[in-house]
């Protein structure tokens, strides 16, 4: 039906109001998307930025700081420990152990990451019985047992409250023993080392010396044995080895605490070598308590005596008076106690010094051992004025004779026909004033006066043994060249280093000095046997107490002055007495060489070393069972009607 023009105009007006609605919603809507439209376009400026940015930085993390943040990450959780090479042991020439390391363990405890575990537990575990305080002493208890002596529960609860961040608790205890500890106790560390032995105590210790553990990085724990002085310490590379290395993973980088599971070896420990010695075990024994013994008798302030081979230089026992025991720290604490002195120690020898005169007069052909010399009780040389030991007017001494009694003046007569150019020349040849090469430490080559430095009287001191010093060593290696006909070895101690695969390197071949000529050397050697000779009247040498049934001996004895430290002048009461011995005089195998540190020499044991020489000759010829004498030294005239 049609519309009527009401209805039309009424569908118009509608139409009209629909197509209003329709545009203002239109227009509304555009108003309102272009605002979301604004705000979406800045969050996504906004985004691309931060994404720039963080886009530049992963390239720079990656790229320039990859290196630098990786390394400082790992040092984080990585921690890098030394292993501990195994220390050669030092052994005499038969083997026998001197110094020897066994294999330990020392335990430590971080106290900072134990706090922090125990606050944490407790933290999550409300009225808990396990504290720190519980779990340490607890653990003390635990372990003074189970190391009863070494280390009480006091003290191992004063370690555990230290208001350290770390602590070592106990060292050297034996690998089981700590397993059982640690197995209890998973919060204590463990660290392998070794602990060095000397199971001969005072055992040619001032030759051995000592070794200890060095930290040398605490704060990455670092360790290694090393040695502080004597052999120990000189041979210290050949003995040490080098350590190996493992790496272990750490919680973090501040505690230390290691991730059980993560060590893992990166260069394995490579053993010392062992240094075989020329000593023998058994003599330096014996050397060192009858030389003890004699120091005690004589009331000496102390003493030091050799032992050497009569053709090789090898040192068979090399002793001071005065020592320490390496197993005793109380014994260490004297620094005294701890010096070799018979290589760092020079003394006026006296009388001893006399051997070059005498080989330097028979080698020049100024005397033969039967020629004869008057000698006067005195001699003065510039404005010195030199006696015998003993008053008497001019008698008629042989060569011998004037040192088989140790004249002064004798010698000084025939050290003058000898000259001063070949005194000091013999004296070079000797080897004195230079170091003997022996390559212990702290040797001391002595003092001979350079001929520049020699005052009008020095002449008359030196033949004599005055004015110039010597070690006792140096003193032992002069009558080893007599010994040797007229060859000076230079003395050895150590014979070979043995490599750890067993491969035994023997020690460089020791510089020889021909001094004089084999038959030079026969002559004074036999000369030489009347020192101990007991004759009728004056035809007694010096020391007959020296002798040895069985056997012909040839020595030497001597008296130096001692400067008097208050004086600064040569005193009347303090003296070096020396003896230096060849046995036996017609085969020779030893050389002995004695001296006593200012004895009381109105003892009879302090007055000379020749009975302390007869007791040490007497073991080394059972000892070594050295052939007998093929008969006794002829007793010769010494002094003249």
């Amino acid at each position: 039906m049609a519309a009527g023009p009401g209805q039309a105009r009424a569908r118009a007006a509608g139409s009209a109001r629909r197509t209003y609605a329709a545009g203002t919603r239109r227009a509304v809507a555009k108003r309102g998307n272009g605002g979301q439209r604004g705000r979406f376009s800045a969050v996504r400026i906004i985004l691309v930025a931060v994404m720039i940015a963080a886009g530049a930085k992963l390239v720079q993390v990656q790229w320039f700081e990859a290196g630098t943040l990786s390394a400082a990450a790992e040092r984080q959780r990585t921690l890098s420990i030394d292993i501990p090479a195994q220390r050669g042991s030092i052994v005499d020439r038969n083997g026998a152990k001197l110094a020897f390391s066994v294999e330990t363990r020392t335990l430590s405890v971080n106290l900072k990451a134990l706090h922090k575990s125990m606050d944490e537990f407790a933290a999550k575990n409300p009225g808990t019985a396990r504290t720190f305080d519980a779990e340490t002493a607890e653990a003390a208890k635990y372990i003074a047992a189970k190391l009863p002596g070494v280390i009480s529960e006091q003290q191992l609860l004063a370690l555990f409250h230290k208001p350290d961040a770390f602590t070592y608790l106990v060292k050297d205890i034996e690998p089981s023993v700590a397993a059982d500890i640690v197995k209890k106790y998973a919060w204590i560390g463990v660290e392998k080392r070794a602990k060095r032995e000397y199971p001969g105590d005072t055992l040619a210790s001032n030759v051995v010396g000592l070794a200890n553990w060095r930290m040398e990085d605490p704060d990455v724990s670092k360790h290694n044995i090393h040695g502080v002085f004597g052999l120990e310490s000189s041979r210290d590379d050949d003995l040490a080895g080098t350590p190996g290395r493992r790496m272990v993973n750490t919680k973090n980088g501040t505690d230390n605490v290691v991730i059980p599971g993560t060590e893992r070896d990166v260069r394995a420990a490579i053993p010392g070598s062992d240094l075989e010695l020329t000593l023998d075990s058994d003599v330096q024994y014996e050397l060192q308590r009858q030389l003890a013994d004699y120091v005690a008798k004589s009331r000496a302030k102390g003493g030091q005596a050799v032992v050497m081979d009569a053709k090789t230089g090898e040192v068979y026992g090399l002793a001071d008076a005065k020592t320490f025991n390496p197993n005793d720290p109380a014994t260490l604490q004297d620094e005294d106690n701890l010096n070799d002195r018979p290589v760092t120690t020079p003394f006026e020898p006296g009388s001893v010094n006399k051997i070059v005169t005498a080989t330097a007069a028979i080698d020049q052909g100024v005397a033969t051992p039967e020629s004869t010399l008057a000698v006067p009780g005195s001699i003065k040389v510039a404005d010195r004025v030199v006696r015998d030991a003993w008053g008497h007017g001019t008698q008629t001494f042989t060569t011998t004779g004037v040192f088989a009694k140790s004249s002064n003046v004798g010698t000084l007569l025939l050290a003058q026909k000898v000259g001063e150019d070949h005194f000091v020349d013999t004296l070079k040849k000797f080897g004195l004033g230079q170091k003997t090469g022996i390559g212990l430490p702290g040797e001391s080559g002595g003092v001979v006066p350079p001929r520049s430095q020699w005052y009008a009287s020095t002449f008359g001191n030196l033949p004599i043994g005055q004015g110039l010093s010597m070690t006792i060593l140096q003193m032992t290696g002069m009558y080893q060249a007599i010994a040797n006909d007229g060859l000076r070895v230079e003395p050895r101690i150590v014979k070979a280093k043995v490599s750890p695969d067993g491969t035994v390197v023997p020690e460089a071949a020791p510089k020889t000095t021909q001094v004089v000529s084999p038959q030079t050397a026969k002559t004074v050697r036999d000369m030489m046997r009347a020192v101990v000779q007991k004759g009728k009247g004056q035809d007694s040498g010096t020391a007959p107490s020296a002798g040895l049934e069985g056997y012909q001996v040839s020595g030497k004895t001597g008296t130096g002055q001692q400067i008097d430290p208050k004086t600064n002048a040569y005193s009347d009461t303090l003296s070096n007495i020396t003896f230096a011995g060849i046995l036996p005089a017609d085969h020779p195998r030893f050389v002995v060489g004695i001296r006593l540190d200012a004895p009381d020499t109105t003892l009879p044991a302090g007055n000379s070393a020749g009975p302390l020489f007869h007791t040490i000759a007497s073991y080394l010829s059972q000892r070594y069972q050295i052939p007998v004498s093929d008969g006794p030294a002829p007793v010769v005239p010494l002094v003249l009607p």
